[in-house]
């Protein structure tokens, strides 16, 4: 689920934001490499970037030649997001249809919960749509509802993950 990851970055520092003491050098490194941590979102082995906790180097500066820029390597610690298969985890429902259940959790927004996963429930139709039991429990939107995790995917294009999750399992289904 959360993984504490160390990883080396280039980051870019463009000529206009050097200062000639030095003294806002550290500074432009951490505030560029926050800005370019958060563009980069996910990656398909280290799941989604959330935090930077530490910086730990910030190598020797190299001048672009093309635009004066300069360059600096940095290594540093951070926290990321991902989810494996076997996994149990809670997820909020955000959307009912009829074959299924669309949750989130966490970062990753596309969670699908297929109707045939949860064999107990069955689906009622109507301007709240929900999937009730014999045992009145209801998973409708705004649900919080524990699982397990079947399958992921990485989809290259979004830079994001979707993944298939079942209820059939001890202690799994709504939270109450």
């Amino acid at each position: 689920m959360f993984l504490k990851v160390q990883l080396p970055w280039n980051v870019i520092i463009p000529a206009e934001n050097l200062d000639a003491k030095g003294l806002m050098l550290q500074r432009s490194i951490v505030v560029c490499l926050l800005d370019d941590f958060a563009k980069k979102r996910a990656t398909k082995d280290l799941g989604y970037y959330l935090a930077v906790s530490t910086l730990e180097s910030i190598g020797e500066g190299k001048v672009r030649q093309q635009t004066g820029d300069v360059l600096f390597p940095v290594v540093f610690s951070g926290i990321t997001f991902k989810i494996f298969k076997g996994e149990i985890l809670e997820g909020v429902v955000h959307k009912v249809l009829k074959h299924g259940v669309l949750l989130r959790c966490g970062p990753i927004e596309n969670i699908y919960l297929s109707s045939m996963k949860m064999l107990d429930y069955r689906y009622v139709p109507g301007e709240n749509p929900v999937f009730l039991n014999d045992k009145t429990s209801k998973i409708e939107k705004d649900v919080v509802v524990r699982f397990v995790v079947l399958g992921t995917k990485w989809l290259e294009a979004e830079r994001e993950f979707q993944a298939l999750v079942s209820l059939e399992g001890d202690y799994l289904g709504p939270v109450s």
